[in-house]
């Protein structure tokens, strides 16, 4: 998926094998429009009818355009592995689609690596993610003798195309005037400077971007509405609570443009909030 993005747009990866710097996908060119996507969080119904508005809303633009996922498309909703075989599967005509790492794919990985120390990760989606496989866990069942046993389920269950889809999403996308990551950046510093947990678990308002940077679009702090500052834009609005997903259009000369995906019965709020690595967005 990276490489194919690559090759389209003549882009370049900034990629760092240091744990202390994140894994950017740099692109030369703006395509004839980037629609950017909040946190899925396993709603594929809602995806899919967001992908199905993208692809009518780009059909009015010439040349190709760029579906990003901001990351954080497992856990909470009940659909996690229809979501990865779907992101898996060709994108539709005229566009790419890349997605981006966020916490909840790294919790993921890390309790697929060693559930013993990561069982956390079931209280915050795990458990729906594992049931949308057919797995069915309770902490127990990581624990002590009981844990290599857990680990032979997993791989049984989870499709090796899935861990390494997982496992491959970089970190961040620098494309044009636009930097899109899972939970925004580090003020402090500029994006190819970013930490892994920088962009992972951000900082909602600790900052505004510096003002000769990219505008930085993210999402992983839900709000009943997107949240825009002349350098930020957050489009989470909790699609696993409010039934609500959506994304917003970037173009080279078009101010943001937003698309919403809504499930009819869903009344819910999504609550601003800040959590700490580990917990819950």
């Amino acid at each position: 998926m990276i490489s194919r993005l690559t090759r389209w747009l003549t882009g370049r990866t900034v990629d760092s094998t240091s744990s202390a710097t994140a894994r950017i996908l740099a692109l030369r060119e703006m395509p004839a429009a980037v629609y950017a996507i909040g946190d899925v969080h396993g709603c594929l119904d809602l995806y899919q009818d967001l992908e199905a508005q993208i692809v009518a809303d780009g059909a009015t633009l010439p040349g190709k355009k760029l579906i990003v996922l901001l990351g954080d498309v497992i856990d909470r909703g009940p659909q996690s592995a229809g979501v990865l075989d779907h992101m898996l599967g060709p994108p539709p005509t005229d566009h790419e689609r890349v997605v981006l790492r966020g916490n909840h794919e790294e919790m993921f990985l890390r309790f697929l690596d060693d559930p013993q120390p990561h069982t956390g990760w079931l209280d915050h989606g795990g458990l729906e993610t594992l049931a949308s496989y057919g797995l069915h866990l309770d902490p127990a069942d990581v624990s002590g003798a009981a844990r290599n046993g857990t680990r032979r389920r997993l791989r049984t269950h989870i499709p090796d195309s899935h861990i390494k889809l997982l496992s491959d999403l970089p970190h961040g996308l620098w494309v044009g005037d636009y930097f899109l990551c899972h939970a925004g950046t580090d003020p402090s510093k500029p994006p190819h400077a970013q930490r892994p947990t920088d962009l992972l678990w951000g900082f909602d308002g600790d900052g505004a971007p510096a003002p000769d940077g990219p505008i930085v679009v993210h999402g992983h702090f839900a709000h009943d509405t997107p949240r825009q500052s002349p350098r930020r834009i957050n489009i989470d609005t909790g699609a696993y609570a409010t039934g609500r997903l959506m994304a917003v259009r970037l173009t080279d000369n078009d101010s943001p443009r937003f698309l919403q995906a809504r499930r009819a019965g869903y009344n819910h709020v999504a609550t601003g909030h800040r959590v700490a690595p580990g917990l819950m967005d």
